[in-house]
């Protein structure tokens, strides 16, 4: 069994106001080659297919042409969720006319996880696809009020999905969650609304299945072992992404339920990229560039209107910041981050600023006390 696994497209996102509409077409074509080229059985994608909950038009002709397309053969099966940034009842709305024999979309979350069932020469493979939901939604849906958290949510999601596994099938999950150990970017939107709720899941919620396609992180990675994995976005939609290589995930599920994985590179038409020095210096570069960029000016004193100067040879750029102001925000952090290792003073300093007073001497003794008292117990810990 063949498996394309991909996610997190987010048709319809802008990069600081920057459209990616063409980027996300070269991206889309490359997906449609890979299909033809490899031949799956089954097209993954792990939620967040669009960027907001309401997509445009555009976004939305975007992927019915997509899905039109490669399913006009018959031969593709697939395998849609909605992720975080998804509208659920839109997702689940795709799926109300498809070929259930053939597709599989979910949308809100449902206490009655079907798999889709896809047979090939060694038998039958179970794909479960999992919504994301945040808890007060799995609350209702399962009857349950001691849903919590996201880990609690998918716990319900995989005991419902394990009571309508058949016996002996080998089973994939597509899931849409933040599994614990695994690594971020700055493009992901947190999956919880609780204050101090925790995010992430525990990869041993997924014990038994012979694969998991995950999405949500924008990083291609495995998490604890190597049948858990997220395919990763297939753009950069961050400045910490720069030189992250894009990548889909071709899965090769043997009869024994053991998995063989392919990154398929993916290449963007544009870049995300910084570049730094004297506005003179940026502005005598023999060429510019469309990627998408964000300036760093090492010019001691400001410039006058650097941005639309840089323009002219760089019509992407997004951000711009000069070397001294990040140097100073970065001192002022060391400098928080150093003032707690000093937590009488950090007390002495609230106290003076809360009631216009120092803290006055047996104060001081009792918060002295209290801190050795605490940093013996670390120690003893």
């Amino acid at each position: 069994m063949r498996i394309l696994h991909t996610s997190d497209w987010h048709l319809g996102r802008q990069f600081h106001g920057v459209s990616l509409e063409e980027d996300h077409d070269a991206i889309i074509a490359q997906v449609e080659a890979a299909i033809v080229e490899h031949q799956p059985n089954a097209l993954i994608i792990a939620g967040d297919i669009f960027d907001r909950l309401t997509p445009s038009q555009a976004a939305l002709r975007r992927f019915s042409d997509f899905i039109r397309k490669v399913t006009a053969d018959g031969k593709l099966a697939i395998v849609l969720i909605a992720g975080n940034h998804d509208a659920a009842a839109q997702i689940g709305a795709m799926g109300v006319l498809a070929n259930t024999a053939h597709a599989l979309v979910r949308g809100p979350l449902d206490r009655d996880e079907r798999p889709l069932l896809i047979t090939d020469e060694h038998g039958v493979v179970a794909i479960s696809a999992l919504p994301f939901g945040y808890e007060f939604s799995a609350r209702a849906c399962f009857e349950n009020e001691g849903i919590n958290c996201p880990a609690d949510v998918l716990a319900e999601q995989i005991a419902s999905a394990r009571r309508h596994l058949p016996e002996g099938v080998r089973w994939v999950v597509a899931a849409h969650a933040f599994v614990e150990g695994a690594s971020t970017s700055e493009g992901e939107r947190p999956l919880t609304r609780s204050v101090g709720g925790i995010e992430t899941v525990p990869a041993s919620l997924f014990e038994g299945a012979h694969y998991v396609a995950l999405g949500h992180l924008h990083r291609p990675q495995a998490v604890g072992v190597g049948h858990i994995r997220y395919s990763g976005a297939p753009l950069a939609f961050g400045f910490d992404e720069e030189g992250h290589a894009k990548s889909m995930t071709l899965v090769e599920l043997a009869a024994d339920g053991s998995v063989s994985l392919s990154e398929l590179p993916l290449f963007p038409i544009r870049s995300v990229r910084a570049i730094r020095g004297k506005l003179a210096e940026l502005l005598a570069a023999p060429e510019g560039s469309d990627d998408l960029i964000r300036v760093v000016l090492t010019d001691e004193h400001p410039q006058i209107d650097p941005m639309k100067r840089l323009r002219v040879l760089y019509p992407n750029a997004v951000q711009l910041s000069y070397e001294r102001d990040d140097r100073s925000q970065e001192r002022q952090l060391a400098e928080g981050r150093a003032a707690l290792d000093q937590p009488g003073e950090v007390i002495a300093n609230f106290v003076r600023f809360v009631r216009e007073a120092p803290i006055t001497d047996a104060e001081k003794a009792l918060v002295d006390e209290v801190v050795a008292d605490l940093a013996a117990g670390g120690e003893a810990a």
